[in-house]
């Protein structure tokens, strides 16, 4: 594809002809045409396979099940271009590592295991036996098991999550560091404090019954598409959406409806937001906090008036404690306080407590522009406070919906991908396998780079995803890397993470969601949970690319019958019959019960949520109120020290986590570059700049080291003033590895406390 760089306000609404011109070049770039014309057609269907993108539930009333970016993940995967032996040859790993993310996974999909000489410089073939030989060598001569990080992309199916945590299990660690440690862990960590599940307690038939949904910290446009369809059908029936996000995004203002043939020939369009709040970076918490504190002074008004109060009162006297004591939290924060943090005027947050009194079922939802930041576990606790209140909790149309990013990183958690060693979990192992698990908590992601920084990992073994341009400090992350003895990467693209090399590389190239899997026993299938707690069957219908593609099932059977051998578990008849996993998989992890009988259910199965029961896995048995008072500071560590400008980080359009398919940035009005910053016109002004002009961005940091990136564009956009915008990768070298998520781990990547500037000098690269 061509890019012409260029800004240009987009004036249509998100979907429409837009999405169907974009989806229709993705299909065509990809030069198979009719193989993914045909793949569309059996995205999340049954009997074919769940979308590489996204984890939004399943609608199986609509006759495509696919969206814009869910088409650009299948075209992208399913693509005739190939990485093969020979591009190796004639390309050295320096020079790769010039090129852009976009260039390398532009490249195709990788074919044959490849092993790094660092003599040469260039990725050499190796056999398949050679290299599970290499891996065991490296691992069976390590110290001790902890020198050894398992990170795994949200990708991975249940079956092959379930295997790779059995493996790291039986050789005695529980590092594994994954991709839920850097996006959603505090949605994990605050809703096990508060009602004692980790997920979401709503089912996707739940929107159709709303009376108002609040959504915080998410742009379903780009990152879930098919969420706009439930927020369209919720609008279009009279339920109130109320959208808190600091950025205006288009998908949020208006949708059209692809498959709407009145929307798609007229101007029509579906209006999705009914009050839009742009709150600070990392003002959520004091938002919802104005939302309760308006709301209890009209509870505490109606009690006066010997009128039945607001609050569910026979709800939080059955099934929660702590009330009290969160009450009085919120009496002791001022307004002056939490309109200065929230950015929002108290009749702003007025106006939102009203509509969410109006409505007698209530959805809160949210993703990472709450949970990427040092208090978001509050943040996350505050939000089901506010639900707690008002019992919308276990009941139709009501509850609380953290929306996921990767399809199957609810799924990986559910299957044992936990560093932090499940008790339960680890008791049903033992049991069922008769050995011993660590039962010691293990590395988180930013745990596990700081522990290569220090010289203590000799391999990382990593199940897809891109930790090199994933992960933040990118300088650092990358010398953490190069510390190990051995980085294999399981991959089916080339990537920015296979050219940051331990001192042995490994690239192991496996197939996609989209593609056949024969083995032994037959062709076979694998499942994955959405973000709804629904499991469901996943089979390829494409023919792989080449026979030297092996499953990503196979793979870490192979590598552990490499280095466990068969004594304890015949790993090799588990790759060659899926069904004997899912059975394991049923005899140990809760409601997975006939498991394999279950996913011949068309639409899959529920795997249930005691929360959404009103049953509490919590000290009390109860749900809990939290009660932390509002951050004194977003930026503690800088000593009382104002930063000018606080930054986050997020995605373009053309684009899913690290995979860039292309260099537009369509509903926000960017083409062709992706190394531009938003801000707000009056800070432009302010700082003397105008639209266009390149800048650097510093972060402000107590620890001595620069993080700096320059080359950026500045354009105007509709975002608070104090507030910026840019895309990842490109700026994750400016978050500091230390600054992370309280209780989390998760990196700060959404308030990053930074200054801008003019371009003295030529720009930065920013790569590793």
């Amino acid at each position: 594809m061509k890019f012409k760089p260029s800004i240009k306000p987009y004036t249509g609404a998100a979907g429409g002809w837009g999405s169907l011109e974009a989806t229709t070049r993705y299909v065509l770039d990809s030069k198979q045409t009719l193989k993914n014309l045909r793949n569309l057609m059996r995205v999340n269907k049954a009997r074919g396979f769940d979308c590489p993108g996204c984890a939004w539930g399943d609608d199986n009333h609509s006759t495509f099940s696919f969206c814009e970016n869910g088409a650009k993940a299948v075209s992208w995967e399913a693509t005739r271009n190939a990485v093969e032996p020979e591009f190796f040859a004639a390309h050295s790993v320096s020079t790769l590592l010039q090129q852009s993310d976009y260039f390398l996974e532009y490249q195709g999909r990788l074919t044959h295991p490849m092993r790094y000489n660092a003599e040469t410089d260039h990725y050499q073939p190796i056999s398949w036996p050679d290299a599970l030989a290499l891996i065991a060598q490296h691992i069976n001569s390590m110290d001790n098991p902890n020198q050894i990080e398992l990170y795994t992309s949200g990708r991975a199916s249940n079956e092959a999550s379930y295997l790779y945590q059995l493996f790291g299990r039986m050789l005695g660690t529980s590092n594994f560091p994954d991709c839920s440690n850097m996006c959603h862990e505090a949605s994990g960590v605050g809703l096990k404090q508060s009602i004692g599940v980790g997920k979401g307690t709503i089912r996707m038939d739940d929107f159709e019954k709303a009376d108002a949904i609040f959504v915080f910290g998410q742009n379903p446009g780009t990152n879930h598409p098919r969420m706009l369809h439930s927020l369209k059908n919720a609008a279009s029936r009279g339920a109130r959406i109320v959208s808190f996000n600091t950025l205006r995004e288009r998908g949020l203002e208006r949708f059209a409806d692809p498959q709407s043939p009145i929307q798609m020939l007229t101007p029509k369009s579906s209006p999705i937001s009914s009050a839009y709040f742009q709150p600070n970076l990392g003002g959520d918490m004091a938002a919802v906090r104005g939302i309760v504190k308006a709301l209890l002074e009209g509870h505490r008004q109606r009690l006066a008036a010997g009128e039945p109060g607001l609050f569910d009162l026979a709800f939080i006297e059955q099934h929660s404690v702590g009330v009290e004591r969160y009450l009085a939290q919120v009496d002791a924060t001022s307004w002056d306080q939490i309109t200065h943090q929230s950015g929002l005027s108290e009749a702003q947050l007025r106006q939102a407590a009203a509509i969410y009194q109006g409505a007698e079922r209530v959805i809160c939802t949210w993703a990472m522009g709450v949970t990427q930041h040092k208090h978001s576990v509050p943040t996350v606790r505050e939000i089901t406070n506010l639900q707690l209140l008002f019992g919308q909790l276990g009941k139709p149309g009501a509850g609380l919906c953290p929306v996921r990013g990767h399809s199957n990183v609810q799924g990986n958690r559910t299957m044992g991908i936990d560093e932090k060693s499940p008790k339960a979990l680890l008791d049903s192992l033992e049991k069922h396998f008769n050995f011993s698990p660590r039962r010691e908590q293990g590395h988180n992601t930013v745990e596990a780079i700081e522990a290569m920084l220090r010289g203590e990992v000799k391999v990382l073994l990593a199940l897809g995803g891109n930790l090199a341009a994933a992960a933040p400090d990118t300088e650092r992350t990358a010398r953490a890397l190069r510390c190990c003895d051995l980085t294999v990467h399981i991959s089916t693209k080339l990537n920015r993470s296979h050219l940051v090399t331990g001192k042995d590389a490994l690239i192991l190239p496996t197939l996609g969601r989209t593609e056949q899997d024969l083995q032994a026993s037959g062709p076979q299938y694998i499942t994955v949970e959405d973000s709804f707690s629904m499991v469901h069957a996943s089979e390829g219908v494409g023919k792989p690319l080449a026979e030297t593609q092996r499953s990503e099932t196979a793979i870490v059977c192979g590598i552990a019958d490499a280095v466990l051998g068969n004594q304890q578990l015949d790993w090799l008849e588990l790759a060659d019959d899926y069904s004997l996993i899912r059975n394991h998989i049923a005899a140990t992890i809760p409601g997975f019960e006939d498991f394999n009988r279950r996913c011949d259910q068309p639409g899959g199965f529920y795997l249930g949520n005691a929360a959404a029961e009103l049953r509490f896995a919590t000290p009390s048995g109860k749900a809990e109120f939290g009660s932390a008072p509002l951050p004194d500071s977003l930026f503690p560590q800088l000593d009382g020290r104002q930063a000018p400008f606080t930054l986050q980080t997020l995605r373009s359009h053309d684009q899913y986590n690290t995979t860039i398919y292309g260099l537009d940035d369509r509903y926000r009005g960017v083409y062709g570059q992706r190394e531009v910053l938003f801000i707000h016109p009056e800070d432009l002004a302010a700082l003397d700049m105008q639209d266009g002009e390149l800048v650097e961005i510093e972060t402000l940091w107590n620890d001595g080291i620069t993080r700096k990136v320059s080359g950026f564009k500045l354009v105007s956009y509709d975002i608070p003033r104090g507030n910026l915008a840019a895309y990842y990768p490109e700026t994750n070298p400016l978050v500091p590895l230390a600054s992370f998520g309280d209780g989390t781990g998760t990196p700060t990547s959404k308030s990053i406390p930074v200054e801008i500037r003019r371009c003295v000098a030529q720009p930065t690269l920013r790569i590793a």
